[in-house]
């Protein structure tokens, strides 16, 4: 994720239930006997398991900090050997070559085949070398909200479960779509919704869809209101930001593989055929941003489908000090500043729902928006 220094890739979680009242005790001793075990036997493909994420060897949490004010920070440690199917192949090969010599037979059974094929393998995993992989954890146990370094399905497989029997927490993804996140009335009434057209009213035939298409239109209609007033949106309520579009613009209908993707590159995105995609009913699947607020400046990519941000740009800070509280101060700062922005794009995302789900989105918003994309 990039939480100490660099740019963060990051999916978000929020954390449900109650946790212990001596939290910093049980987070200590839970983290630590989950933590990272070096693979042992020689036929292990994986390992896994908590690391400090100052210090990726330390696996005993015993030198570094993996705590800054309210938040706990570490790292998911994946350790996994592979075989290339090449090689594998190859080998098998020569193991079937050898056993027809030595038996003088002109072809091999298949339950032979299949017993050098598993010889083969679990002796070129014995020699193999375990390739790690790390992946950067942001906790604020009091906000309920965590961060995750990935956008990889096996890797969230992994991190869930690892999660729940540490710390026996209920969580699920952060989707500002989902039910629970909204008030009854709005959940029923995007419950209600249908996908489509962006340029067209929903029309009800009874059938339910998955939400998630609400975050194609928001980033579609974030489009049109970055350039509604040269950048400037004012959030009701709350604030004025600036929102551009930048470099890349990935537009898609359909689903699977009937799915029709167009990208689209641009200094600033002032992309005539991303405009002709959408009047044919496409819609922005994922948009690099860059967004400013209060002096501040982000620039990351936004995947809408799953609301997750990669290669995120932070404003120019101090750095973190190698002393202990110029460091946990730097690391406060950082994460001062990944929340502002997942504030901003949560205030926004609201902004352009109160909007979807009023009288005004047909008989204002559409028409505003067409105009745009004759322009």
């Amino acid at each position: 994720m990039g939480l100490l220094k660099g740019s963060l890739t990051f999916s978000r979680y929020r954390v449900r239930g109650e946790l212990p009242e001596e939290f910093r005790p049980f987070f200590d001793r839970q983290i630590k006997k989950y933590a990272f075990r070096e693979l042992t036997a020689s036929a292990e493909e994986q390992a896994f398991g908590w690391t400090s994420l100052e210090n990726p060897l330390d696996t005993h949490f015993e030198g570094a900090k993996y705590s800054a004010g309210d938040f706990f920070y570490f790292a998911l440690r994946v350790d996994r050997k592979s075989i290339p199917p090449a090689l594998l192949r190859l080998k098998c090969l020569e193991e079937e070559r050898k056993a027809l010599k030595d038996s003088g037979k002109k072809r091999l059974f298949r339950e032979q085949t299949r017993e050098i094929r598993e010889r083969v393998y679990l002796h070129l995993l014995a020699r193999a070398y375990p390739v790690p992989s790390l992946h950067d954890v942001l906790w604020a146990p009091s906000g309920g909200w965590l961060l995750v370094g990935s956008h990889a399905d096996k890797v969230f497989e992994i991190f869930e479960d690892l999660f729940k029997t540490t710390f026996n927490a209920k969580f699920t993804p952060f989707l500002p779509w989902d039910a629970e996140q909204l008030d009854r009335n709005t959940a029923a009434a995007v419950a209600a919704l249908e996908g489509g057209s962006f340029l067209e009213p929903s029309k009800s035939s009874g059938e339910k869809t998955d939400p998630a298409f609400l975050a194609r239109e928001f980033l579609t209609w974030l489009w049109y209101k970055s350039e509604e007033r040269n950048g400037t949106i004012a959030i009701p309520g709350k604030t004025e930001v600036e929102l551009t579009f930048e470099k890349r613009v990935v537009l898609e209908s359909g689903e699977g593989e009937y799915a029709e993707t167009v990208a689209c590159q641009g200094l600033h995105a002032d992309l005539k055929e991303g405009k002709a995609a959408i009047r044919e009913g496409k819609k922005v699947r994922e948009a690099r941003l860059r967004l400013e607020k209060d002096g501040d400046r982000w620039e990351f990519t936004l995947k809408a489908d799953r609301f997750q941000f990669q290669s995120m740009k932070l404003p120019q800070t101090g750095g973190l000090d190698e002393e202990a509280e110029e460091k946990e101060g730097g690391i406060l700062e950082r994460v001062y500043l990944v929340e502002t922005a997942l504030k901003t794009m949560d205030e926004l995302f609201a902004f352009f729902l109160s909007r979807r789900l009023s009288p005004q989105w047909a008989s204002e918003d559409i028409p505003r928006v067409k105009a745009w994309l004759r322009g």
